[in-house]
């Protein structure tokens, strides 16, 4: 049988995407392979929050022509954000790529492979000598246009032997129109699973050994807003026992629990799953009902990726990310007296267009002061048919680079103070599978999130156990596993 090779760029969505396609391939027979001199189709699932990770995919591919010229009945294929904003023109751009498809269409990749294979195997055989074979095997197949309902579309996974975390996709599209953000481009609107389906994929894969899920949104915190209803709550109900007297905590007040609460609870209800996570949300989302479930839903992981993009209000402004740098972090006051121990991390922008010294000492202020536990900071990126593109000021990149490698030592410096509050203690750790760095040893995630490494035999993979800390490089945790 034909066999591929799939390369994704870019965030966990991404990765989520192309388990789906994967998955579809090998459903039909199909065989997937480590590298792509010995696959019959090569498909590259690719990102364009940044230029960097455009350029990565479209030198990947380029590189590849010399493949195309010695193997022209391979297949090349662009699946993803980059495919879906650039489209056919794609094809200009690269002789021999023959697949684009955007992101509401993963689910037909499979079908445009077997067309695309048959094609090129039925022309091969009547193929004019005296013609070139590249332009007689020249047959694409270009597909970015929205379909309703693919949302429900990423929902099948092929696990790995002992896999025990897995994503799971509850929602696509963003309509929150940042002004330096491509996605809501890439990915479309808002649109959401519902709870039943979204709970069905959780259970079958802790019926296979998962013990970690992951739940996956472009803002997965407005989750359901506008399919589903909020459910009126007259009183909330602190699974953490009162000490004077013993009885269940009760938070007097009426809110409205809203769509991505209601599912957290029904994902926490599933009997074998072990630890539930989220990612990416907003700060807009965090209303009280989240903060709850956060303080009371015990299988929710002890970790929440913030982004805060920029600690000055102007830049806030500018970017239209619709909150304060007070509001962010009066939000991470409340999650850690609601779940202490809670880990917070985060993404930063620099070099926003009209960033001044006093927009970038705003955002390294806040950073000093919140201590997050881990950071990911990037300089602006223009992205065309963006706001931010068009604005003026635009920021010198040498400045840009400064400043990122400034506010990087300000996070990895906060990174060392966090691990090795650890040291000499024990944790909780899910064993994962080899470290990437000594595949000798096995590694795992604390509930916070945090990376550990220990040695110790693999059939511990897949399952929790407490590791004592024994020291701290800064970005991982080493320790013993005890028994």
């Amino acid at each position: 049988m034909p066999k591929f090779f799939l390369k994704t760029y870019g965030c966990q969505m991404n990765e989520r995407d192309s388990e789906q396609v994967a998955h579809s391939l090998i459903a039909r027979g199909y065989e997937r392979v480590s590298c792509e001199t010995d696959a019959d189709i090569v498909l590259l699932n690719t990102c364009s929050v940044r230029d960097m990770a455009e350029q990565k995919a479209l030198g990947k591919m380029g590189m590849l022509g010399r493949l195309a010229k010695s193997r022209p009945e391979t297949v090349f294929g662009f699946l993803g954000c980059m495919a879906q904003a650039r489209g056919a023109e794609l094809l200009k751009e690269i002789p021999h790529l023959d697949l684009v498809v955007g992101t509401q269409k993963f689910h037909r990749v499979a079908d445009y492979i077997d067309a695309l294979l048959a094609r090129k195997s039925s022309v091969a055989l009547i193929a004019d000598p005296g013609r070139s074979r590249m332009d007689d095997l020249r047959f694409s197949a270009v597909d970015v246009e929205e379909e309703v309902g693919s949302q429900s579309t990423i929902r099948d996974q092929s696990l790995a032997p002992k896999q025990a975390t897995a994503f799971v996709s509850i929602m696509q599209g963003c309509n929150m129109h940042c002004t330096f953000c491509i996605v809501p481009r890439t990915r479309g609107a808002e649109r959401s699973r519902t709870i039943a389906e979204i709970v069905s994929e959780v259970r079958v894969l802790v019926a296979q050994g998962v013990k970690e899920v992951t739940l996956l949104g472009q803002i997965v915190n407005l989750y359901g807003r506008h399919e589903f209803p909020s459910v009126a709550v007259a009183a909330v109900y602190d699974h953490r026992q009162n000490i004077s007297n013993g009885e269940p905590a009760v938070i007097d007040r009426r809110y409205r629990k809203s769509p991505f609460v209601q599912l957290l609870e029904a994902v926490s209800a599933i009997d074998g799953l072990e630890r539930l996570r989220f990612t990416s949300p907003h700060p807009i989302g965090f209303r009280d009902d989240l903060i709850d479930a956060i303080a009371r839903l015990p299988k929710l992981a002890e970790h929440v990726h913030l982004p805060l993009q920029s600690g000055s209000n102007r830049i806030l402004k500018a970017m239209h990310r619709t909150y304060t740098a007070e509001r962010y972090a009066n939000l991470v006051t409340k999650m850690r007296a609601a779940r202490p121990g809670i880990a917070i991390t985060t993404d930063i922008i620099v070099g926003f267009p009209g960033e001044t010294d006093s927009d970038y000492q705003a955002t390294r202020d806040l950073v000093e002061q919140l201590q997050f536990d881990n950071g990911f900071i990037f300089r602006y990126s223009p992205r065309r048919e963006t706001p931010a593109a068009a604005m003026p000021d635009q920021i010198d990149e040498s400045l840009k680079e400064a400043r990122n490698k400034d506010l990087l030592g300000i996070i990895n410096a906060s990174t060392r103070r966090s691990n090795e509050k650890l040291v000499g203690t024990r944790v909780e750790v899910l064993c994962e599978g080899p470290s990437k760095t000594n595949p000798a040893r096995l590694m795992g995630r604390t509930r916070t999130n945090k990376v550990v490494v220990f040695e110790a035999e693999e059939n511990r993979i897949g399952e929790i156990f407490d590791v004592a800390i024994e020291r701290a490089n800064g970005f991982s945790l080493y320790g013993q596993p005890v028994d």
